[in-house]
């Protein structure tokens, strides 16, 4: 059972007031949002990630996904990016890189805070976690926990945070690649580390990496990282293992891209019902054990699911159905289809 908290009618200092809030940013979670547009419902999102899209757009940006109604082949970061353009109607509110820790229910809403502190007042949650919450891959270095906070990061959350820094990123995915870009300019220097020459990263990416080696504005080493220097969390050096030997080099900041592990997470100590790491729900409306809660696509569990995003689709169709209901009690959904929805006519401006 969710723990409950009586309402006081206070909002609570810098609280966000959602219709919805949906804990994950991936397709199932971004198609939610056109489903509850529909019905005039505004989503806010939360995701763990730096950016939208998921396990699709984190792990699997390039590779080919072939059973999406109606679009032949597309990659995931190409499917994130129609989701996103179909969703642009309907005004979402995006809150990336922070955590879902508590959820509580406060007389008929709930209160959810991020592990960065931000509060919401929402009617409706819905969790569209995928298999959960995304765990970076700890690096098995010596007092790493140490640093982390203060001079180690497994994201980027605001990049001035990294100005006049001496930056190590340690990895060779599109995720080490991209803030080695993005970081450059702003870095007092990047040193890019991986064990071997040769990057799993996008191609241009990788040239535009090569050419800012060849200019000098940046350095690429080919080996492993076995030390990390410092005091009180901050880094002073790293000793880092090649071909020729150890050399010591001066950071003051690492990101480490090792990547990602699933984990339930905080989710598990929400009071709802689990089975197996899963969280049950009816196939009607795809609500949990917890009126107001509904869970939609990998995370929820029911008899002949199918691990399938065109399966989350649909669940998020009919949660929408059911979502409306708590976000305008006693107005009948009058469901209609997009070629004559009103609504969507009116975002898109058609007459």
């Amino acid at each position: 059972m969710l723990e409950s908290n009586p309402d006081n009618g206070s909002n609570g200092g810098g609280t966000i007031e959602a219709d919805v809030v949906i804990v994950g940013a991936g397709p199932v979670g971004l198609f939610a949002v056109f489903e509850l547009g529909l019905l005039d419902v505004k989503a806010h999102l939360i995701d763990i990630l730096d950016k939208v899209g998921g396990q699709c757009a984190e792990l699997y940006p390039e590779k080919p996904i072939y059973d999406i109604p109606g679009i032949p082949i597309v990659t995931g970061q190409q499917l994130t990016d129609q989701l996103m353009e179909q969703i642009k109607p309907f005004g979402p509110t995006f809150h990336l890189g922070e955590r879902v820790d508590s959820l509580q229910r406060e007389g008929d809403h709930f209160r959810l805070v991020t592990d960065q502190g931000t509060a919401f007042k929402a009617k409706v949650v819905v969790v569209a976690a995928g298999g959960g919450s995304f765990t970076p891959k700890r690096p098995p270095l010596e007092g790493i926990e140490s640093f982390e906070g203060k001079s180690v990061f497994y994201s980027v959350r605001k990049m001035a945070e990294f100005m006049d820094k001496d930056v190590l990123i340690v990895g060779g995915g599109d995720s080490a690649l991209d803030w080695t870009l993005n970081l450059q300019p702003v870095a007092k220097s990047v040193t890019l580390l991986h064990r071997r020459d040769d990057f799993r990263g996008a191609p241009h990416s990788v040239e535009k990496m090569r050419q800012l080696v060849a200019d000098g504005k940046m350095r690429l080493i080919i080996g492993q990282v076995t030390q990390l220097h410092g005091s009180e969390g901050w880094l002073e050096a790293a000793t880092v293992k090649t071909k020729e030997g150890e050399e010591r080099i001066g950071v003051t900041a690492m990101l480490p891209f090792f990547g990602l592990t699933m984990k339930l997470g905080p989710i598990a100590d929400w009071g709802l019902n689990l089975n197996e790491n899963l969280i049950p729900v009816d196939t009607e409306k795809f609500e949990t054990s917890e009126p107001g809660i509904f869970a939609v696509g990998d995370i929820n569990h029911y008899p002949g699911k199918l691990k399938l995003i065109l399966s989350g689709f649909h669940e998020a169709a009919l949660m929408a159905q059911k979502a409306h209901q708590y976000v305008y009690p006693g107005k009948k959904v009058l469901f209609q289809y997009t070629t004559s929805s009103s609504n969507l006519q009116k975002k898109l401006g058609v007459k």
